[in-house]
C-alpha cells in the first residue's frame, strides 16, 4: 500500500556530545518518507523555500518518494537550532523560524487521492483534520503531535483525534493529553477519544502499543518492544520521526493488519529510529540497505526471547 506523508521539510542547526553539524536537512516529512521508504511507496505533500535545492529534493528520489507534491514557495524554509546535553532525549532549542512553513496550507494533489494509507505528521490539528476529510479512499491513517498543540490547539486536535486510527506520541504527550501521571490510565483516556491504537514512544527505552477494546480485533492487552542499544548517539533529531515511519512503513506493506504485524511494526520502528541516531541528519537513512535492516530487526527480536 502506498504511503501520503504530510509534513515539514526543514533545515537543522544542530549540537550534541558527538559534534555539530548545521544547515542539515530535516523535518518530520523528511525523516518519516526516507524511513518509509525502505518498505513501501511513499509520497510527500511538505512547503520549502527557495533555498531548497535539485540537490536537496534528489535525496528524497533517489530512494523512490514521489515529490510532485512539495510545495515551492517564496522565502526560505522552515528552520531549526536546538542542542542536546548529556540527555539526549531532551533538545534544548535555540531558534525556530517557520518561515515558509508558517502559512504552510496542504493541497493533496489529484494524483495522491488513491494513497492507502495517509500519516499526519506533527502540523497544527486544524490543518490535519482538513487533510484527513479531503481523502475519501484510506485504509489508515496515522498522525502525531506535540506538547505545543496539546496545550495551545487542544479543541481543534480532539477532531483530529476523531479521524486518526493510530496515534504516536511520547510518554509525556500522553500523559499530557490524558491528563493522568500513570501512563496506561493516560493511554485508554486517550483512546477513548477516537484513535484505535496508541503508540507510545519512550525514547532510549523503547516503544508500548495500546489497544482500544476491539479494535482491529484485538483485546485490551497492550505489547511492548525494546530499543537496541547504540554504542554512540551523534543525533537524536529525527528519531522519533524514523520510528514512525519504519511503524507505519511496515504496516503498509502488509496485506492484512492484525496484532502480529502491528507487534512486528513496533521492531520496525525501533530499527529505523536506531539507524537514524548513528548519524547526524537523516545521513543513515540515506544509504541503508534492507539485509541491515532485517538484520537489526532480528537483532531486536532476540533481546525479547529467553530461550
Amino acid at each position: 500500500m502506498s504511503i501520503l506523508a504530510v509534513g515539514s521539510i526543514a533545515f537543522d542547526n544542530i549540537s550534541t556530545p558527538a559534534g555539530r553539524a548545521e544547515n542539515v536537512l530535516g523535518g518530520s516529512a523528511t525523516y518519516f518518507s526516507l524511513s518509509a521508504s525502505y518498505f513501501t511507496d511513499v509520497r510527500v505533500v511538505a512547503v520549502v523555500g527557495e533555498d531548497f535545492s535539485s540537490e536537496h529534493e534528489n535525496i528524497l528520489q533517489k530512494r523512490g518518494v514521489d515529490t510532485r507534491g512539495i510545495e515551492h514557495a517564496k522565502g526560505k524554509t522552515f528552520r531549526w537550532g536546538g542542542q542536546y546535553m548529556e540527555n539526549l532525549n531532551e533538545a534544548k532549542t535555540d531558534f525556530t523560524e517557520l518561515n515558509v512553513f508558517e502559512k504552510f496550507h496542504p493541497q493533496i494533489p489529484a494524483a495522491y487521492q488513491n494513497s492507502d494509507v495517509l500519516f499526519l505528521g506533527n502540523i497544527h490539528p486544524a490543518l490535519q483534520s482538513a487533510v484527513r476529510r479531503s481523502m475519501n479512499h484510506l485504509r489508515l491513517t496515522g498522525g502525531d503531535t506535540m506538547n505545543f498543540w496539546i496545550n495551545g490547539a487542544r479543541a481543534d486536535l480532539a477532531e483530529t483525534l476523531k479521524l486518526v486510527d493510530i496515534m504516536l506520541i511520547n510518554d509525556g504527550e500522553a500523559k499530557m493529553l490524558g491528563g493522568e501521571s500513570n501512563l496506561p490510565r493516560a493511554a485508554h483516556k486517550v483512546l477513548a477519544t477516537g484513535p484505535k491504537a496508541l503508540v507510545i514512544k519512550h525514547g532510549e527505552y523503547g516503544a508500548t502499543i495500546f489497544f482500544r477494546e476491539g479494535a482491529f480485533g484485538i483485546g485490551r492487552h497492550p505489547f511492548r518492544a525494546p530499543t537496541l542499544p547504540i554504542d554512540e548517539v551523534k543525533d537524536p533529531t529525527g528519531a522519533g520521526d524514523s520510528f514512525a515511519g519504519g511503524f507505519m512503513g511496515y504496516i503498509a506493506s502488509q496485506p492484512e493488519l492484525n496484532r502480529e504485524v502491528l507487534k512486528r511494526a513496533l521492531f520496525y520502528g525501533g530499527v529505523m529510529g536506531s539507524f537514524a541516531v548513528e548519524r547526524f541528519g537523516t545521513e543513515r537513512l540515506q544509504n541503508l540497505t534492507r539485509d541491515e535492516i532485517d538484520a537489526r530487526f532480528q537483532i531486536f527480536r532476540e533481546l525479547t526471547h529467553l530461550e
